[in-house]
């Protein structure tokens, strides 16, 4: 008798759409997770800025629960390395197929936290800057908001099929990712931003950013008689009852308007485009790190009769920078600016900044303290400035 062999087969992964729709969406959810985090993390201070202004919005509109909110301020840095190598990490494991049940999941928990985000910035207006993408793209927060319905959406998508996917033994990959991005994120805090984002960054021209790169152009929407019409120009006629004013030309509006340089002697905005300047920015007394102040001093003292002109930026009131003036013997000049500028200028407190003819010739965190040859050497090559647009 005869008898026949059966060889049991493993059922093979199909070719359906969805299959094939979650591996797209297991790529673009990785390459944007992945892009997110690591611009944010170049410049994690810039994150923290975000996060704390969210505590503060949530300690006002929760009265109940202000501790809580004010309780993480403190711990805000932490929480924006941490973030911000999540999504990094997070993108990788995803990429790589490392241990999928896991990761979607996780990917799930933070994608509803930063929609959560995103719809209050948008419903309510506040923080209006996500920071979604840092400062290399910024989103108006309705299209934030869109854009993390469109990351849930795909994400619900790659757990509904994460059964299809291989988990792959790529941990030593994602363990890299994690360390590479913490390590970027930390030497960001000690230093500065390795990709200077920022309006302020060396080579660009302060006053050129004041200004629009074109004419603005602006669409009028007026009403007469129960009628809506748009004009390009407002019209003479004065029936028209007016609307709404929308710009037409967005990209043309100055890169930077809240430049501002004063003290109770007048406005000294246009004094810092004249000549070389070398600013002490000291954004405020309460997490300002002392420990390389001597050595702020001592070049602003071998700068002397040199061809830079020393001052003090801050935002701190006229008693307490004149305390700290004299408890550290800064006899600089001082000069008033917004707290939200200096955080802008400089990711560091205090930091310094150089000026040439208003364009950004140097930026240095205190614990890069230049000599004063770096200083002197930087306004005398006077590269062209970088374009505003």
């Amino acid at each position: 008798m005869n008898t026949s062999t059966v060889t049991a087969t493993k059922p093979q992964r199909g070719t359906s759409w969805p299959r094939v729709a979650a591996q797209v969406a297991r790529f673009l959810v990785g390459v944007i997770f992945i892009f997110s985090g690591l611009i944010k993390i170049n410049d994690p201070v810039g994150t923290q800025i975000k996060l704390t202004e969210y505590f503060e919005v949530f300690a006002v509109d929760v009265p109940s629960m202000a501790g809580f909110f004010h309780g993480l301020i403190p711990y805000t840095l932490l929480l924006s390395v941490f973030f911000c190598a999540a999504e990094v990490v997070l993108g990788v494991a995803l990429l790589v197929s490392y241990r999928m049940k896991l990761t979607s999941w996780v990917l799930l928990a933070l994608i509803v936290f930063f929609t959560f985000l995103t719809f209050y910035s948008a419903y309510f207006n506040k923080v209006t800057d996500c920071g979604c993408f840092g400062d290399a793209i910024k989103l108006k927060p309705w299209t934030s908001f869109s854009k993390d319905i469109a990351l849930l959406v795909l994400i619900l998508l790659i757990i509904w099929q994460r059964a299809t996917f291989r988990n792959a033994r790529t941990g030593i990959l994602v363990t890299l990712s994690a360390i590479v991005s913490v390590g970027i994120g930390v030497y960001a805090i000690q230093h500065l931003p390795p990709l200077d984002l920022l309006p302020y960054a060396e080579g660009k021209s302060i006053p050129t950013q004041l200004q629009p790169s074109e004419p603005l152009r602006y669409k009028y929407i007026l009403e007469k008689e129960g009628q809506t019409y748009e004009f390009e120009r407002y019209p003479t006629d004065t029936t028209y009852q007016f609307k709404e004013m929308i710009l037409l030309n967005e990209s043309a509006k100055p890169k930077i308007t809240d430049y501002r340089v004063w003290n109770d002697q007048g406005d000294f905005t246009q004094y810092t485009f004249e000549g070389n300047k070398l600013v002490l920015i000291i954004r405020n007394l309460d997490d300002l790190d002392v420990t390389d102040i001597p050595a702020i001093r001592k070049l602003f003292k071998e700068l002397e009769g040199k061809s830079v002109t020393p001052m003090i930026l801050t935002s701190v009131s006229d008693e307490e920078i004149n305390n700290f003036r004299h408890e550290y013997q800064l006899s600089l000049p001082v000069y008033k600016a917004d707290a939200t500028v200096l955080k802008t200028i400089v990711r560091s407190n205090p930091g310094l900044w150089l000026l040439s003819d208003g364009i950004v010739r140097g930026k240095w965190h205190h614990h890069d303290t230049p000599t004063p040859e770096d200083v002197l050497k930087k306004v005398t090559t006077s590269p062209k400035p970088e374009s505003s647009k």
